[in-house]
């Protein structure tokens, strides 16, 4: 890379609009599948990424990987406690299809990124098949506004494309049987603790924490920043779809009155 400008631009270029090393390399080996110097393994971008001063990409002002860091270190994650409802409400295990079924499209999985205080927030919907993301602007952090936000959302699209949506059981869930009754979808909570019932959102929530940090107000975002994040995100190729990106299957599942699987 380090003697070919034209490949060093493709991979800055890919950097700068945020894919990761892993997505880029596949890019590459798809475009030039018969021409390897044309192609960059991902451990070699991400050495470039940690070993700034080899002069491959530069010295950037910031580390250009979604988590921010430069230089390699553990993983954790944090479960957060979540309060239970206290009117009638579908568990996921009501479901019908466990969360590693994506045969069927139109099932959704749902939850807030909250800025500090828990005094701005960002929904963020993602269509378990396509991983297809939708945000919706929340000028208040309610359940009135997330009811009338979701609502508005939701009733843009087919019925066959809005069955169900799957949150956990945080306290702005609690018109979810206006919500319900409003647009048709059902709304199943997962368990107490238990984010990875709703694999296909945490992974959406943990790419979006690049655009909106930890402890920012996320109330300056407008929703036109708002779509140029969804955009983004929906445009770019994504290993579980065989590098297919999440806007294109959306596109065709909306052209489409079959709905074939996309799997």
């Amino acid at each position: 890379m380090d003697t070919d400008p034209v490949l060093r631009a493709y991979v800055l270029h890919r950097l700068q609009q945020r894919w990761s090393p892993q997505q880029i390399s596949r890019a590459l080996r798809l475009a030039h599948p018969s021409e390897p110097a044309r192609r960059i393994a991902t451990e070699t971008i991400y050495q470039a990424i940690y070993r700034p001063n080899s002069g491959i990409l530069g010295e950037p002002a910031c580390s250009p990987l979604r988590t921010g860091r430069d230089h390699r270190r553990g993983h954790t994650r944090q479960i957060r406690a979540r309060r239970r409802f206290a009117q009638p409400m579908l568990s996921i295990h009501d479901r019908g299809f466990e969360p590693t079924d994506r045969s069927e499209a139109g099932h959704w999985e749902g939850d807030l990124i909250v800025g500090p205080h828990n005094r701005s927030a960002i929904a963020t919907l993602v269509e378990r098949q396509t991983r297809y993301l939708k945000l919706v602007h929340l000028p208040a952090h309610d359940s009135t506004e997330l009811h009338r936000a979701l609502v508005q959302v939701l009733r843009h699209l087919p019925l066959r494309l809005r069955q169900t949506l799957t949150w956990d059981q945080g306290t702005e869930m609690a018109r979810h049987l206006d919500i319900t009754a409003d647009t048709g979808t059902r709304i199943f909570f997962c368990d107490a603790g238990s984010p990875w019932q709703r694999g296909s959102n945490e992974n959406a929530n943990g790419l979006l924490r690049q655009y909106f940090p930890k402890s920012t107000d996320l109330s300056v975002h407008t929703a036109g920043d708002l779509a140029r994040v969804e955009s983004q995100l929906n445009t770019r190729p994504r290993i579980v779809l065989q590098d297919r990106t999440p806007a294109a299957l959306f596109t065709a599942l909306l052209g489409s009155e079959n709905h074939p699987s996309l799997r």
